[in-house]
């Protein structure tokens, strides 16, 4: 049962212990209980919200200028002396329940992000639903000299305007891998974010903003590359994922594709997402288990704009008529549960928590019934919110009923 007591992150965690007698038998004896529960209190959705945690929109990091490419809204003022903490598109639970959470391109697009510093944050979320920014994370470089067109430093310190970062994921041997939206690219990099290969372009597809082609041979949208990507459980395999079609494709076609890291090639796609709408956008992609996924879909609005954002399970395994993997909707973004009262100057009125932001763009899966989704704030120009104010970074932690051990 969740206590009506506000519970850690890293309290969820299992930290890969194995299940012994005593708590094997406790998860079984509760599994039906939970199915209770959950169906007389929420009929309509089996979720409820477990913990919320919020990083200040005004956070700043490494003492290095930038902004000076942008207006300042929201009541914030542009440029800024330090580098802000925000535009997370990846989240990584750790072990010890921090997260590692990627910041990606900075302030929207490869014009006016030429002085923001791609970088993974390292967070540890506290008891009391706040967020310090602690040690662990890095920045992304190219010291060796992998990239062969020209980068914006002279130090080779890579920024949004050299790639758009948008998902990530850490392999068995420590290294990281990137997805990024310019090429689209995958990025391979040591653990401290230096590239050790020479960025992998996905074969006959590129974006307007794709360095080494004129926007005349793009047939993909611009800011349509990789968004979301996950791995295979012995990390030989990536499965990138588009956040727009391909021309040709259908508009509500999503493609996943194969990368093998051990042969370095593409092995074809692996299948096709279905939006289900032409005008949405997915916001990120995660492995449950070899055939399962979960995948963040959301339209484009902000506050009273944002009607649909939601996460989705999708099972490989079953197809519908058109060949589509079949897609559960796990949880409704826009009216989280909160019976025990986590957030309730969020949920007082209603008994549900929105999350009404433009971009969420991280999930991530921290137990056989957990979920961790974020949003990617923009700063400082989203105010999904609070109207006239910058968003903060908010996490919300999610129980759900459907089994993803």
């Amino acid at each position: 049962m969740i206590p009506r007591t506000r519970r850690s992150a890293a309290a969820l965690v299992l930290s890969g212990a194995v299940l012994t007698g005593t708590l094997a038998g406790t998860l079984a004896g509760t599994a039906s209980a939970r199915e209770d529960r959950f169906d007389d209190d929420f009929p309509a959705q089996s979720a409820r919200l477990v913990d919320r945690h919020v990083l200040p929109a005004r956070t700043f990091g490494e003492p290095v200028p930038s902004g000076s490419a942008i207006e300042g809204a929201n009541g914030v003022v542009a440029p800024f002396d330090a580098q802000p903490v925000q535009g997370f598109s990846g989240n990584l639970v750790q072990p010890d329940g921090s997260w590692l959470v990627l910041s990606d391109n900075g302030y929207g697009a490869k014009a006016n992000s030429a002085d923001f510093l791609l970088a993974v944050h390292r967070l540890q979320p506290a008891d009391d639903g706040s967020v310090a920014v602690v040690p662990g994370g890095f920045t992304l470089s190219d010291p060796y000299r992998k990239v062969t067109w020209q980068l914006t430093r002279e130090d080779r310190r890579l920024t949004g305007a050299d790639f758009d970062v948008e998902s990530f994921r850490q392999a068995p041997d420590g290294t990281f891998w990137f997805g990024e939206e310019f090429g689209p690219y995958l990025l391979h990099t040591d653990a401290a974010g230096r590239l050790i290969q020479a960025p992998v372009p996905l074969p006959g597809v590129a974006s307007p903003d794709n360095p080494l082609l004129g926007e005349a041979e793009a047939n993909l949208g611009g800011s349509k590359g990789f968004e979301g990507m996950a791995v295979s459980a012995d990390g030989r395999y990536l499965f990138p994922m588009l956040e727009g079609p391909v021309a040709g494709d259908d508009a509500q076609d999503l493609r996943v594709m194969r990368y093998d890291t051990e042969q370095h090639r593409y092995r074809g796609e692996e299948f096709t997402y279905r939006l289900e709408s032409p005008t949405n956008a997915i916001g990120d992609f995660t492995r449950v288990d070899d055939h399962r996924f979960l995948v963040l879909e959301r339209d484009g609005g902000e506050g009273a704009a944002a009607v649909f954002k939601a996460v989705f399970l999708v099972d490989t395994s079953r197809t519908d008529a058109a060949g589509h993997p079949l897609k559960t909707q796990l949880v409704n973004l826009m009216a989280v549960p909160d019976p025990d009262g986590v957030a309730p100057e969020l949920s007082a009125a209603s008994g549900y928590v929105t999350f009404p932001f433009q971009t969420i763009e991280s999930v991530d899966v921290v137990d056989e019934h957990t979920i961790v989704v974020g949003n990617d704030n923009n700063f400082p120009f989203s105010a999904g919110r609070t109207p006239g104010a910058p968003d903060d970074n908010e996490f919300l932690t999610i129980e759900v009923q459907a089994d993803l051990g």
